[in-house]
């Protein structure tokens, strides 16, 4: 639905004359329409909200899926900003033993997954959801490599821009630097008012459009805009763990969601990503559920394949256990986490080689690293 502007352009001189544009605070002052297909899919969003809230109840160890997901999520939204990492370039990065893998790219996924359990701590110990949370996060995302200069834990102090090559010809210009810190202000109350007329769902993908329009920093406002949904539901109870990650689904869809979101700024055309967000998050709670499955699955039938070796069975499966909580490890890290004696480990891992269960990644001879080969292919498929 076309309703005009969700704000107002105002222009300064950033080098050249510039448009930059401020969006009116959320929620957006004419109401946002819900025919019965739009009532359809948001219903059907929360039911798969739902079951992938559940699946703490299907899993073992529900951190066993939470660990590699978490890490999996770091990678794909990391790779829309144009590093090259890989889940397993990000794990054997994460083994102290393993050198030679590619720094700069896996230094900033490593810093995503620090980012994000920060923020999950600061929340789960009675810490609000604010701009200083925000804040925090980002000062860890940027701590290290090439975004280390770009004013980390700070709002930015200068103009930035999307797309083109400069603020004058650039395809969007966000509000200039003294009007970050009360639009950023407006979207914490928007965050908090219990008064605001929208569930929790439509709230994140309100809030999500205001974040990526303001662009608060200088770098990294891609990575936390796609982290502050994920927290939205989390801090208000729709996700008892932070499990949803839309990143691959944006990918997927990218130029039509950066159509989205200009059509929402220059049309006020809030439906159409709202239709876009809800079908995505649907689409990404039930392939995460159907991943935390077949994990669950191959898991399962590993360990009866394990279970009928004869005696090393026990020492197989303790190590087994370990590499599912960290599907890349050295033997000297599952040694340490079984209390197995590196000897055993090293039998043990020399047998689940054997059987096709792990597999050494580095090639080395020295320092070997060994993966949970179907583990690893699960949560890359």
């Amino acid at each position: 639905m076309k309703r005009g502007l969700i704000g107002h352009y105002e222009e300064s001189i950033v080098g050249e004359k510039v448009r930059a544009f401020i969006p009116d605070p959320l929620p957006p002052k004419e109401e946002i329409l819900f025919d019965a297909k739009r009532q359809q899919l948001l219903e059907r969003a929360t039911m798969a909200l739902g079951r992938l809230d559940s699946i703490t109840l299907l899993l073992p160890d529900p951190d066993i899926f939470l660990y590699s997901y978490v890490r999996q999520e770091a990678v794909l939204s990391s790779q829309i900003e144009g590093t090259q990492s890989s889940l397993s370039d990000l794990l054997l990065y994460e083994v102290d033993e393993a050198p030679g893998v590619p720094f700069d790219d896996v230094v900033e996924v490593s810093q995503y997954v620090g980012a994000l359990d920060h923020g999950l701590k600061r929340l789960n110990g009675g810490f609000p959801l604010c701009n200083r949370l925000l804040r925090e996060m980002h000062e860890v995302l940027l701590s290290h490599g090439r975004g280390s200069s770009k004013q980390p834990g700070e709002f930015r102090r200068s103009q930035n821009w999307i797309g083109g090559t400069r603020p004058g010809n650039a395809q969007f210009v966000p509000p200039p630097p003294h009007r970050v810190e009360e639009c950023m202000r407006a979207l914490e109350q928007f965050l908090h008012d219990e008064e605001q007329p929208y569930p929790t769902l439509i709230k994140a993908a309100l809030a999500h459009v205001q974040f990526e329009t303001i662009h608060p920093f200088l770098d990294g406002n891609g990575r936390l805009g796609r982290l502050l949904i994920s927290f939205i539901l989390h801090h208000d109870g729709l996700l008892s763990k932070p499990l949803l990650y839309l990143s691959l689904y944006f990918k997927e869809h990218r130029a039509y969601y950066y159509e989205l979101l200009n059509r929402v700024r220059e049309e006020g055309d809030w439906e159409a990503w709202i239709d876009f967000f809800l079908e995505g998050v649907e689409k990404t709670a039930l392939d995460a559920v159907t991943k935390a499955q077949l994990l669950v699955q191959t898991m399962r039938e590993d360990e009866l394949t394990v279970s009928q070796t004869g005696r090393q069975a026990n020492s197989m499966l303790r190590c087994l256990q370990s590499l599912s909580h960290r599907p890349v490890n050295s033997i000297k890290g599952i040694a340490e986490s079984t209390n197995l004696s590196y000897p055993s480990v090293s039998k043990a891992i020399e047998k689940l080689e054997e059987l096709g269960i792990v597999r050494e990644i580095t090639g080395k001879e020295r320092n070997r690293v060994y993966g949970y080969e179907r583990f690893l292919r699960v949560l890359n498929g």
